[in-house]
This record gives structure tokens, C-alpha cells and sequence, in this order.
């Protein structure tokens, strides 16, 4: 049976951080996965919640990104929680490293994907963190915002 061109559907999204972190700057990086990882990310069964990106020695790597083990896995089947190598070039890393040290900012996973060639991505956004006072705006101008679109409809 030959492969479909079009990728999956299923994305695998961080609901909180667009509402915690303003997001200042946005790329793509590679995911490496063992095989029931990418199984368990393609029927969905994956959560970004509260995961970040650091860089040790050099790497970048992925911390407590939960993916369920895959349910018709072995013995073999992988550790939910493992830290996962993330694939950038040596001048990104090199370039996000000065940014994240100097001035403070956090790595944080937008959304796992598959692109066209079925290879698994995530979406990473260098971002800061938001105040109680920042989030509070947001909510109100998201209500009023929603109040105009209401009026609108009327």
C-alpha cells in the first residue's frame, strides 16, 4: 500500500504557553525518536504541558514531554518521560544559547508535528515569561474582542 503525500492531521499542541510566555521569536527543529514514540505521537497520545528545551554540553534537549507508551509495544516499549535530543545546527544552538543565557529567556515547545516527508517536528518558541498583570490584559481585551463580535453578529 503506498504512503499518502499529505501529512497527518493530528498535532500534538502546548495549549498554555501561548497565555503564560509572550513568544518573541519561533523555529523548527527535528525530533529524535525511538519507533513506538513516533506510534504513540501519530495516534495522539502526547502532552507538551509544562516541558521546556535546555541546552547541555553543546545539545539541545527536550525535558518532561510526556508520550504514553505505545499500547501494542513489547517490553522494549519506551520511558514516557526521557529527555529527547532535539536536531539543530550547530550556529542555531550557538545562537540560542547566548539569547538564553544573557537575557534570560526560556525554550519552550509550541507543537509536535509530522511534515510533508513524515518526519517529526517540533515548533520551539524563545519566549518570556508574562506577569499576573499581562495575563489579566489579555483576558480582558480577548472579552472585549468577543463583546464586539457578538455586537456584530446582532
Amino acid at each position: 500500500m503506498a504512503k499518502s503525500k499529505r501529512p497527518d492531521t493530528k498535532r500534538i499542541v502546548n495549549s498554555k504557553a501561548r497565555f503564560n510566555y509572550e513568544i518573541l521569536e519561533r523555529f523548527e527543529a527535528g525530533i529524535a525518536l525511538v519507533g513506538t514514540e513516533v506510534k504513540s505521537i501519530r495516534a495522539g497520545h502526547a502532552s507538551l504541558d509544562e516541558s521546556f528545551a535546555r541546552i547541555d554540553r553543546g545539545e539541545m534537549f527536550l525535558y518532561s514531554c510526556h508520550i504514553k507508551p505505545y499500547e501494542k509495544g513489547n517490553q522494549n516499549n519506551h520511558e514516557p518521560l526521557r529527555p529527547r535530543k532535539l536536531l539543530l545546527h550547530r550556529r542555531e544552538i550557538h545562537r540560542l544559547l547566548t539569547k538564553v543565557t544573557q537575557r534570560g529567556l526560556t525554550l519552550v515547545p509550541l507543537k509536535i508535528y509530522f511534515n510533508q516527508r513524515g518526519l517529526a517536528k517540533v515548533e520551539l518558541a524563545l519566549v518570556k515569561g508574562k506577569t499576573h498583570r499581562d495575563k489579566r490584559e489579555d483576558i480582558k481585551k480577548r472579552d472585549h474582542e468577543r463583546d464586539m463580535a457578538r455586537a456584530m453578529g446582532r
